[in-house]
């Protein structure tokens, strides 16, 4: 088991962690070899100054707004609740003094991003299921989402049992000092990490989050990288 454990955090990390960064520079670069469009693309009428309403349409989602209100709604709940696990993620690693203006423990949100979060999730994956979204969907949309779900949930998992049940057998430092040392290329496994009674929820957790960025380059979801350079030629 402890094989196991050390091949998932260790080797499966720094794998998954190339291949998302190679992957997405490499079909980033192949997009923008590609001839340029020929269509106009720009919308009219013109509104200024461009880059902000370029910004208004990547992040406030004015369209989803006007046809599909609770999608929307749902969307913006996802990534805000996305940014700010980001920094939950950050602060893992180190503490910064500017996340915390607003004084706060290891995650933000008392478990509460990650259960919005996951909420959110299942909304995107069911409503895949009925029409006209199921028409328009591809196995790997599905994938995708189920593996982004399963690390949120085993995720969350670990911070509602130190929050919501006091099981706090693995402690933020434990964490930190396991990241730190992936980052430093210095891979070492606390021993409280391999331990602990909640250590196979870790595992898991790190299991489909390599998953989810091995996959993530070879995947629909890469437009997320194109949506403001997209915006800002629809602005002009």
């Amino acid at each position: 088991m402890e094989t196991l454990y050390y091949l998932v955090l260790i080797p499966m990390a720094y794998i998954a962690f190339a291949v998302f960064v190679l992957g997405t520079a490499a079909r980033l670069v192949k997009i923008f070899r590609e001839p340029a469009a020929t269509v106009k693309l720009q919308i009219f009428p013109e509104k200024r100054p461009k880059w902000l309403w370029a910004v208004y349409d990547t992040f406030l989602f004015p369209t989803v707004l006007r046809h599909k209100p609770l999608l929307w709604a749902f969307l913006m709940l996802f990534h805000i609740s996305f940014m700010l696990l980001i920094i939950g993620h950050l602060e893992l690693i180190r503490g910064f003094a500017v996340f915390q203006i607003v004084p706060h423990e290891v995650f933000l949100g008392k478990g509460f991003i990650g259960l919005i979060l996951s909420i959110c999730l299942l909304y995107f994956l069911f409503r895949r299921f009925s029409s006209p979204v199921r028409e328009l969907s591809v196995p790997e949309d599905y994938y995708l989402l189920v593996l982004l779900f399963l690390t949120v949930f085993f995720g969350s998992e670990m911070d509602w049992a130190r929050r919501w049940y006091y099981y706090d057998t693995i402690s933020v430092d434990n964490y930190r000092e396991y990241l730190f040392s992936l980052l430093t290329l210095k891979p070492e496994l606390p021993y409280e990490i391999t331990s602990s009674g909640h250590s196979f929820m870790l595992v898991l957790h790190i299991f489909f989050a390599n998953l989810f960025l091995i996959f993530f380059p070879f995947s629909q979801a890469m437009h997320s990288f194109l949506s403001l350079p997209m915006n800002k030629i629809r602005r002009g």
